[in-house]
């Protein structure tokens, strides 16, 4: 390297040595958005609420949730990828950041290239139910019965490619088992659905279901993550009554666009790590059904990467057809 070159590089890494704490330090000067990329009220939009009114404290500046509903989270996707990557706007998404790529023919956005992964929130737990007409009481005893009557049972699910679709998916392939699909408009038709008997099966995020279960108008035969959900924990997961290694956890996460500082992507992540570790908003996620993370950057750009690769070998496989 000659003299001038060296001196250069001299002056530059000095100055991101100065600059770089400096500019987490003064971050944020401004209001803060948090896009939520699907209509308000929803799961994502709760989780949001809660853990922006405690951020805006630790942060010292307004934190704001901007519902953007549309073309199954992309909407929403799309409009902070094309943000200017200055920490002031942020997407929280679920685990369908991870499937978009696979199941969507022209994203207008990459989510490999145009995010930088912030933190894990939350990890998410879905429940595998019957309608309690269903001669089953265990995923063991379903995967029974759908081997002896192969074809004859189905499952609701509530969007083409979504999580919970590709989670039965999952669980059929895992199995060996054929069970029909039958498409709902959402959890407010599959649900009721479920009780009436028109499907027998499906897997239903537990929030929602945890009522119905302790009603008895549902049966819940297992959780599909690798621990079991404190809200049912007497209910095993698949892997400890039937497949061994079975894993299909959901979660939601913070996403910024590319070229974000990474001083300013660390700062977001360990205020709201703080955020997830207080015992107040801990407890309020695990009641609804959430069990709180805040993961570092890099642990969850690694988690986020491993997950494209799974569900773009289970579109594959299931031959789910490429969506506009």
């Amino acid at each position: 390297m000659t003299k001038p070159r060296l001196a250069i590089a001299i002056v530059l890494a000095a100055i991101s040595l100065v600059h770089g704490p400096s500019l987490a330090q003064s971050y944020p000067t401004k209001p803060i958005r948090i896009v939520v990329p699907y209509a308000a009220g929803g799961a994502v939009d709760v989780v949001a609420r809660l853990i922006s009114a405690k951020l805006q404290d630790a942060l010292g500046q307004p934190v704001i949730v901007e519902n953007r509903a549309g073309a199954g989270g992309n909407a929403g996707a799309d409009a902070v990828a094309k943000s200017p990557p200055d920490g002031y706007t942020i997407l929280q998404n679920t685990n369908g950041q991870a499937i978009s790529p696979a199941l969507y023919r022209n994203l207008p956005f990459d989510t490999a290239k145009d995010f930088i992964p912030v933190t894990q929130l939350v990890g998410t737990f879905t429940v595998l139910v019957a309608n309690p007409k269903v001669p089953v009481r265990s995923a063991k005893d379903l995967i029974a019965l759908a081997k002896a009557k192969p074809g004859v049972l189905n499952y609701g699910m509530t969007g083409v490619g979504n999580s919970l679709h590709l989670t039965m998916e999952m669980f059929k392939r895992a199995a060996a088992v054929d069970i029909q699909a039958i498409p709902y408009r959402g959890d407010a038709l599959l649900n009721p659905a479920l009780i009436a008997g028109e499907v027998d099966v499906a897997v239903v995020p537990i929030a929602t279901a945890v009522p119905l279960i302790e009603g008895g108008q549902l049966r819940a035969l297992a959780i599909n993550s690798a621990k079991r959900s404190p809200v049912l924990p007497s209910v095993p997961t698949v892997s400890e009554d039937a497949i061994p290694g079975f894993e299909a956890s959901g979660w939601q996460g913070y996403f910024v666009p590319a070229h974000t500082p990474r001083e300013i992507v660390a700062r977001i992540a360990q205020e709201t790590a703080k955020v997830l570790a207080t015992r107040d908003v801990a407890d309020r996620l695990r009641a609804m059904g959430n069990e709180p993370v805040g993961s570092t950057p890099e642990a969850f750009e690694a988690m986020v990467k491993t997950d494209m690769a799974k569900f773009a070998k289970v579109v594959q496989e299931a031959q789910i057809p490429e969506q506009e």
